[in-house]
């Protein structure tokens, strides 16, 4: 399911809808990187191709997902 009613009778996208669209709009920010929430562990994660190889990245929010992205792509 992909959505639910919400408090105003609206439908509302579930949490699990969220996160994919919100993995889907980081990878889209950073074409080549593969982002996901891990379900299991509550963080953030990102593969990020780098000139050395693959980094892997964790984060406990979108936004410090994408700033260590960033980060990780200025110094590799």
């Amino acid at each position: 399911m992909t959505a639910r009613r919400g408090a105003a009778g609206r439908d509302e996208p579930t949490p699990a809808a969220l996160r994919a669209a919100t993995a889907r709009g980081l990878q889209e920010q950073f074409p080549g990187v593969r982002v996901w929430y891990g379900e299991s562990t509550g963080s953030w994660w990102a593969m990020v191709p780098l000139r050395e190889g693959l980094r892997l990245l964790e984060a406990p929010t979108p936004q410090q997902l994408r700033e260590e992205i960033m980060s990780a792509r200025t110094r590799g």
